[in-house]
């Protein structure tokens, strides 16, 4: 176990125990969903933003680093009788007291629809308790049973993952990935793509930093493990994301008050939204957008740039992400009158739309799916 994960580990199980005002920073929560929680959760949470509001009726929710199971317990509340709320941690303390109020949160939810699983959440297919069951039969005391629990590790990841690829509508998190070692970070962020169905979304509650945070802050364990000396630097928290394979990649909220100044660097709270993408093929379903403005013009992260006020042909892939996703207010969808089997889609970016391909249809975009090619 590495210095920091046995440091943040040892400090939220102390937190499980008694509040750690330390490891607080102020947030609104909505009142209406904390109503059902328990006293000791919420007492007992550690959080820097509100990821709840970003969850739909119906999502299957992870969320990442889920402590006591506050967010768990709220979004519970959110997605209704067609969702599911998992949680991972990899805190005992914390697990334990998530678990405590299960049977009673189940009560007042009208099912059981908040799991907590214990796991880490830059690999996110291991199942650390299953790992746990395999130690107490098979310890490791050389190099041979070491190699039997490194085959039995990747085994279990490929055919019995903790969290499955594809299966996640939205992935949230709540001022935990800042804890985690700066080498485990690009898995982290590969793994909560990889659990992402085509189309999922991201919020994620965090610290960043406006400058990078120096060496030596960086191992002053405390620091790390109270949310500090681990925050991204601000552009470089956007850019994980956006090397990872995410787009509409955005802060949606920016604390415009630092929560803390250390050697004169300001940490601040912000919430991160970004959306996996689609990986159908490029189908030309006679679509056609318009960016509304006030820029001259907008380029999106696959490479499309789109002036304000013309009419710019896309494919249905782009024509979804952009008019049901964060990009939805800026632009106008426009639909043909009639369908249209296109084929794949081939036209190079910024290429106009003639009017008269779309004149007399809609212009509010419905959902329609087409075959692809």
């Amino acid at each position: 176990m590495t210095t920091i994960e046995a440091n943040v580990r040892d400090r939220y199980s102390q937190g499980a125990q008694q509040r750690q005002e330390a490891l607080c920073c102020p947030v609104d929560y909505d009142t209406d969903l904390l109503r059902m929680l328990p006293a000791e959760i919420v007492e007992k949470d550690y959080g820097c933003g509100d990821p709840s509001r970003y969850v739909q009726a119906g999502d299957t929710v992870l969320d990442l680093g889920s402590g006591g199971g506050k967010i768990c317990y709220m979004a519970a509340q959110i997605v209704g009788d067609g969702g599911r709320v998992i949680g991972v941690d990899m805190t005992d303390d914390m697990l334990a007291l998530a678990r405590k109020y299960q049977p009673h949160m189940a009560a007042k939810l009208g099912g059981d629809r908040v799991v907590f699983n214990k796991g880490y959440i830059q690999d996110l297919a291991l199942d650390v308790a299953a790992m746990e069951t395999f130690l107490q039969k098979h310890p490791v005391g050389d190099l041979a049973s070491l190699q039997v629990l490194e085959a039995w590790k990747e085994e279990q990841r490929q055919q019995r993952p903790l969290i499955a690829d594809d299966s996640v509508d939205l992935v949230v998190s709540n001022c935990v990935l800042n804890l985690v070692a700066q080498g485990d970070r690009r898995q982290m962020i590969s793994e909560i793509l990889r659990v992402l169905k085509p189309g999922g979304r991201v919020a994620i509650s965090d610290i960043v930093s406006d400058e990078a945070v120096p060496r030596h802050l960086q191992n002053d364990a405390d620091l790390w493990s109270g949310c500090i000396s681990g925050a991204f630097q601000e552009n470089a928290f956007l850019q994980a994301f956006l090397d990872a394979g995410f787009v509409a990649v955005a802060y949606d909220k920016w604390d415009a008050q630092a929560w803390q100044v250390v050697e004169d660097i300001e940490f601040r709270s912000v919430t991160l939204t970004a959306v996996k993408p689609s990986r159908e093929q490029l189908y030309d379903a006679g679509q056609a957008v318009i960016y509304r403005g006030p820029f001259s013009e907008v380029r999106d992260d696959l490479g499309n740039v789109f002036p304000r006020g013309e009419r710019i042909a896309v494919s249905k892939r782009t024509y979804d992400l952009l008019r049901h996703s964060a990009y939805g207010e800026h632009f106008i969808g426009l639909e043909p009158a009639a369908a249209v089997d296109g084929g794949c889609f081939t036209k190079p970016a910024g290429t106009r739309r003639p009017a008269a391909e779309t004149k007399g249809g809609s212009h509010t975009g419905d959902n329609t799916a087409n075959p692809c090619c």
